[in-house]
């Protein structure tokens, strides 16, 4: 158990659960990155993946419990003596690791997915949470579709767990079906029946297929469980998981009412936030509470007037709660290189190379050229987009475009290739398709384009573009994401890093595919 029992736990399970967004997949560098962020917002569990998935999964699991010293390393297991050896070896370098081995229990799932009877998953239950005490102390359960599981069964099932040596069992909401008195009372039922559950941290898992995800959790925090699992922005497949902002910032708005603690740095959040959308390419709604753009926007006079008077009439928190903050740096043309990374340490960017720094200072003088105000958002949008291209194998150089009404459209693009320039010269239904068939012709390849996206950074018509493509070849789905004051740069940029990514999950031979609690 906790030792304040005030205090929740909060598992991130962005990298794992989160990952399996259709498009959201991330590289290595990338999940490292995440996890840095992760434990710099002091989350206690870091889910890093899923092991036996794919040696792509595997190496992450493995790397993010090298660079991770004070958040909890997890990897997924199912209940079969490969996922959890898999799981524990991956987990090797972690100071702090833990299994999570999970088997549905519910009678359609039993009956339809796994074909086994409820008996042979009690004993795999008891056989999966016994082998991963092997290797570590830190054991967690989880009953998929455990909303749906008959209480009997569900009891059962976790008091064999804890006696196991299971010491968190989670009870998933896994396809978002509960409502929240009924889970509340779920959670309940679980403390008054199992007689060994002080033994173990009661955790819950949900889905938003209703977008109930963080009512449920709350829910369910209030009768008693006190670890929740969650992702930044509520990302997750299909209608996404439990947001981690939206529940941590309810338990710190609504103390008087829940009386609960997350330990979270809250003022870190938009970071994370940014971080993960830029990353996967998953643009935050402007009205997503927390984080989007609009939720600290008021528009309405009366709400204006009402702020203006007293911020507390229409913001029950503050921008800089959650990371919002009145610059105290001005950035523009005749700005130095010692101001400019001072900006960045103030944004977060901590561990900026020197030659990461000279690159993405050269682009931001290159911005400051063009553009008259420079907002912050502009330099996140910026560095952001120069992070991690240093070891791809096809990098932008430049691109010209001949476009308009008479046509034709015609782009001449330069990339380099393994070290070498390569130029084309394309034609194309619009600037955008004349630019994709460059690089098709530079680098020949079969992805077919799945998504075009472009999000002005900030207002103005000077703002920078942020682009997302993602691409699909073989079953393969990777997003790629690019930043430019040119929308067209911006799209090349975005295309090659997809690219990039499609390149580096072509060398991972994949497992099959996850399943999920």
């Amino acid at each position: 158990m906790t030792k304040d029992k005030n205090q929740v736990r909060i598992f991130d399970t962005t990298m794992r659960d989160g990952e399996q967004s259709p498009g959201a997949s991330m590289n290595l560098e990338e999940k490292l990155r995440i996890a840095e962020v992760l434990e710099d917002l002091g989350v206690h569990i870091i889910e890093a993946g899923f092991p036996i998935a794919s040696n792509g999964d595997f190496e992450a699991v493995n790397e993010v419990s090298k660079i991770v010293r004070e958040s909890i390393v997890c990897g997924l297991a199912r209940a079969g003596r490969k996922d959890v050896e898999r799981a524990a070896a991956a987990l090797e370098p972690a100071k702090q690791k833990r299994i999570h081995t999970f088997i549905a229990t519910s009678p359609l799932h039993m009956r339809v997915k796994l074909q086994m009877e409820p008996d042979e998953v009690h004993s795999a239950v008891i056989d999966s949470v016994s082998r991963a005490r092997n290797y570590t102390d830190d054991v967690e359960w989880s009953s998929e579709d455990g909303t749906r599981s008959d209480h009997d069964f569900l009891c059962r099932c976790v008091e064999s767990a804890i006696k196991a040596g299971a010491t968190t069992v989670n009870i998933p909401d896994t396809v978002g079906y509960t409502m929240p008195d009924e889970y509340a009372a779920l959670i309940a039922m679980l403390f008054n029946r199992v007689p060994n559950i002080d033994k173990a941290v009661v955790s819950v898992h949900c889905h938003n297929d209703l977008g109930l995800a963080v009512a449920n959790s709350l829910a369910a925090l209030k009768a008693g469980a006190r670890q929740v699992e969650c992702t930044i922005n509520g990302l997750g497949e299909r209608a996404g998981n439990a947001a981690m902002e939206e529940i941590v910032m309810a338990m710190r708005t609504r103390k008087d009412l829940l009386q609960l603690e997350s330990g979270i740095h809250t003022e870190k959040i938009m970071r994370a936030s940014r971080l993960v959308s830029q990353i996967t390419g998953f643009v935050v709604q402007p009205n997503k509470a927390i984080v989007g753009a609009n939720a600290f926007a008021h528009e309405a006079g009366i709400h204006q007037d009402g702020v203006l008077k007293d911020a507390e009439t229409y913001e029950i928190m503050t921008p800089e709660s959650v990371g919002l903050k009145k610059s105290t740096l001005v950035m523009g043309k005749h700005s130095g290189r010692h101001a400019f990374r001072e900006k960045l340490r103030e944004l977060g960017y901590d561990n900026f190379g020197d030659n990461a720094l000279l690159e993405a200072f050269t682009r931001f003088k290159e911005l400051a050229d063009h553009k008259k105000e420079i907002f912050d958002e502009d330099i996140i949008a910026l560095v952001d987009d120069e992070i991690g291209r240093a070891s791809e194998r096809i990098g932008f150089v430049s691109l010209g475009i001949n476009c308009g009404s008479d046509g034709p459209q015609e782009a001449t693009l330069t990339l380099e290739v393994d070290g070498e320039k390569i130029s084309s010269t394309a034609r194309g239904n619009g600037p955008v398709d004349a630019t994709f068939n460059a690089i098709k012709e530079i680098f020949p390849h079969e992805a077919e384009l799945q998504l075009y996206q472009v999000h002005a950074v900030t207002e103005g018509t000077d703002a920078q573009a942020e682009v997302t493509v993602r691409l699909r070849e073989d079953g393969k789905l990777v997003n790629g994401q690019g930043a430019h004051i040119d929308t067209l740069v911006a799209s090349a940029r975005a295309y090659v890093h997809a690219l990039n990514k499609l390149l580096v999950k072509k060398r991972q031979k994949s497992s099959p595919a996850a399943l999920t609690a």
